[in-house]
């Protein structure tokens, strides 16, 4: 389905291009350990912490693999940004990879659900981390994020409700855009970064410039 053809079942697609602009965000992160780490990392941070505290771990390992975070001390993890409670999820993820007890090829040829229920079985990872990997990592088509907050703040703004909708609200919406709600995923992103990035640029004071 392309954009022009979601955009006219829900005008709220139109104004996420006209806020965020034709071009829609790349939102992709690799598939398998690297970026599945990375979104765990990325649990609770802002984008732009997790992008600094990601950088920082490449520049310190590299590769980012599944020997690299074994080998590499606590100390060395926490000076990434890392917390004690992700350090622990990074090694068990490494460990659970390094031992062959997560197969990311299994993963890619299961179907959305059985996806999602093994690799929430793993420590450190939910349902949105999960949800999240298979639409940024494996490109599945139709995954709806409920549980994320921008897409439930981002909802709210394009629709004009007065309160955040729940997750029964958000599923009823996006009833309609099956089975392609991961691009109306990325296209509410879309506008959220945007008027984000906008919110900052207004609060930002100019510099003083002598004449």
């Amino acid at each position: 389905m392309s954009i022009d053809h979601l955009s006219a079942l829900d005008p709220i697609f139109a104004e996420s291009l006209r806020v965020g602009g034709p071009t829609v965000r790349d939102f992709r992160r690799p598939d398998g350990f690297s970026g599945l780490l990375c979104l765990i990392i990325e649990q609770q941070l802002s984008t732009k912490v997790a992008a600094a505290l990601w950088a920082k771990l490449q520049a310190m390992v590299g590769v980012v693999n599944p020997d690299a975070i074994l080998a590499l001390p606590d100390d060395d993890l926490r000076a990434c940004g890392l917390s004690r409670q992700k350090i622990g999820y990074a090694r068990g993820l490494a460990q659970t990879v390094a031992d062959g007890r997560l197969d990311f090829d299994a993963i890619h040829r299961m179907d959305d659900e059985e996806a999602i229920a093994a690799l929430i079985a793993l420590k450190g990872i939910g349902r949105w981390t999960a949800e999240i990997y298979l639409m940024m990592a494996l490109g599945r088509p139709d995954i709806w994020p409920v549980g994320d907050l921008a897409i439930q703040l981002g909802v709210q703004r394009l629709k004009g409700w007065p309160e955040k909708p729940t997750q029964a609200q958000l599923m009823a919406v996006a009833e309609p855009w099956r089975p392609h709600r991961s691009l109306a995923a990325q296209l509410v992103w879309h506008h959220y970064v945007a008027l984000q990035e906008q919110a900052r640029e207004t609060k930002t004071p100019r510099r003083k410039t002598t004449p």
